[in-house]
């Protein structure tokens, strides 16, 4: 079964006047890893889709969704997955992908099939699904944690001690627009993404994991000097406008998948905020 949804653009002006209740409606995403369920939410933003998909009692189809005015999901896109649950496996125009915990796949335009399999149903596959437009077909391609390119950035000093796992990004894997990765945040560390910066040229999503029962991410967003902020659970994802800050702070250390596609690939293009001139 396939569940959509649709979150239009907003303007920066139009969010300064948001109230708590409408900036969670626009933004977040509350309602990711419905066993037995691909849940969907197309993002006017670059026409972004970020989604899951949970299969426990059989498997799940990748289906097209209304939107897209196209006869199957793929035509005219391109997909990054990353499971988030037990072991499983995708099968990719008759081509199986065995994905482990945070195992990556790419799979590029023109795939008719995509189906998703759990090897376990007590311990389900969860796999956490980005999407966008792709003028171009390229291969599709595993990436394990371990084959991910890792920065280690931030010090415990700053509480900001991160490993940045780059798994579907330009060194590792060809794509048209999409990238993806997860960065894991040291114990002790708390703060993503800091200084906090925008990029105009492309918008982002960030799904939250690894957050301990308890505990929660306060994500930041909105313009440097007005920012806004969400408080978010484990497995909730926030979409990051292109004129947005984006950058959060947990009560506990913990992981998160940053997705994100618009004019180029450049992973490094973007205006860093100085932290003393955010409002």
């Amino acid at each position: 079964m396939t569940k959509y949804s649709s979150r239009y653009a907003s303007s920066p002006e139009a969010v300064k006047k948001y109230d708590t209740q409408q900036l969670r409606e626009e933004f977040l995403i509350d309602d990711l890893m419905q066993e037995d369920e691909v849940v969907l939410v197309y993002s006017h933003y670059d026409r972004y889709i970020a989604g899951s998909a949970v299969p426990v009692k059989g498997d799940l189809i990748l289906e097209t969704i209304d939107p897209l005015k196209a006869p199957y999901f793929l035509e005219r896109r391109e997909l990054g997955i990353i499971n988030v649950g037990g072991s499983g496996s995708v099968v990719v125009e008759g081509t199986t992908y065995e994905l482990g915990f945070k195992d990556a796949l790419y799979i590029g335009a023109g795939n008719k099939e995509v189906i998703f399999k759990s090897d376990d149903s007590s311990n389900p596959a969860k796999f956490y699904l980005n999407s966008a437009p792709a003028h171009t077909a390229y291969p599709t391609k595993k990436v394990s944690l371990a084959e991910a390119n890792k920065l280690q950035l931030g010090t415990m000093e700053t509480a900001n001690h991160r490993t940045v796992n780059q798994m579907i990004i330009g060194s590792v894997v060809t794509t048209c627009q999409l990238q993806m990765g997860m960065t894991e945040l040291k114990p002790g560390s708390v703060w993503n993404t800091m200084p906090a910066h925008v990029h105009d040229r492309r918008m982002e999503v960030y799904f939250y994991l690894d957050i301990p029962q308890d505990q929660a991410v306060c994500h930041f967003m909105g313009q440097p000097q007005e920012t806004r902020h969400i408080w978010m659970n484990n497995h909730q994802a926030v979409i990051s406008p292109p004129w947005s800050i984006h950058s959060g702070s947990g009560t506990s250390n913990y992981t998160f998948i940053w997705g994100m596609a618009g004019e180029n690939l450049d992973y490094g293009d973007m205006d860093v905020c100085k932290i003393t001139d955010l409002r």
